[in-house]
């Protein structure tokens, strides 16, 4: 098979939560420009229905709506609408996210509780809706989830986000073993963990931390708007068609 082919979305059906802005939208638009039909879904559905009509010009069908991750009814409906609108699910990209900046000991346990049902619950629900859709289709899928170098790693100092971090090294240990039991289903279950890049939820940071950030990356760079669409157009697609319970640190090396 050409490269090119092991690439090629045509035909497929992805779900992407956390799809209407950040770098949820830049990952769906690589799936977008790969021929993948789009389901967009977060709690600002505003958001999901305007990058899906502007996505829907690369050609392919695109729609946006409403969804709280940590409801699990409502992530089973996203998974009905889907499949009653598309036929299937063959990708699922888990991007929806939160945090909150404190010390640890003041986190409030509201702060905590938010952090944990959205990055690890919403994450796990998504993942057991899309994965039963899979097995009871028989033909295999895709999982991917955003992790993030936190979860390989503490902070720095003066940034207080520990149920960030913890949420983050929990969805990596998800992603392995959902892929230790799918993949007898055909189902391939990755991660990736992205470093700083520029979106509503880093931008006090990188405002107010910006150089002494920039200090711990060797690249001395954010990432930049096209610098996560390589690797999910990798790990959605057939070009991964071997890989599986993977992380893959997409960070300007620092993690090295």
């Amino acid at each position: 098979m050409h490269v090119r082919e092991l690439y090629d979305l045509s035909g497929k059906t992805a779900i992407v939560s956390g799809g209407g802005s950040g770098i949820g939208r830049q990952m769906a638009e690589a799936l977008a420009e790969l021929g993948a039909n789009l389901v967009l879904c977060a709690r600002k559905v505003e958001r999901c229905e305007q990058a899906a009509a502007e996505l829907a010009e690369l050609g392919i069908e695109a729609i946006g709506v409403r969804c709280d991750v940590r409801d699990p009814r409502q992530v089973q409906s996203v998974v009905e609408e889907t499949v009653a609108r598309f036929g299937r699910v063959d990708i699922l990209l888990n991007n929806a996210g939160a945090t909150w900046g404190a010390p640890a000991e003041d986190v409030p346990l509201e702060g905590w509780q938010k952090v944990v049902d959205v990055n690890l619950n919403g994450t796990f629900y998504f993942s057991q809706a899309v994965g039963r859709h899979m097995i009871e289709r028989g033909e295999g899928g895709v999982i991917v989830s955003t992790a993030s170098v936190a979860g390989l790693r503490a902070g720095m100092e003066g940034i207080g986000t520990s149920g960030y971090h913890a949420t983050k090294a929990a969805v990596i240990m998800l992603t392995r073993s959902l892929a230790g039991e799918w993949a007898k289903h055909k189902i391939r279950v990755n991660a990736i963990a992205p470093g700083w890049f520029p979106s509503d939820m880093s931008k006090w940071v990188l405002e107010n931390l910006g150089d002494e950030m920039r200090g711990t990356i060797p690249m001395h760079r954010f990432g930049g708007p096209d610098e996560l669409k390589g690797v999910i157009a990798f790990l959605a697609s057939d070009a991964s068609s071997y890989v599986t319970g993977q992380t893959i640190a997409v960070d300007g090396g620092q993690t090295i």
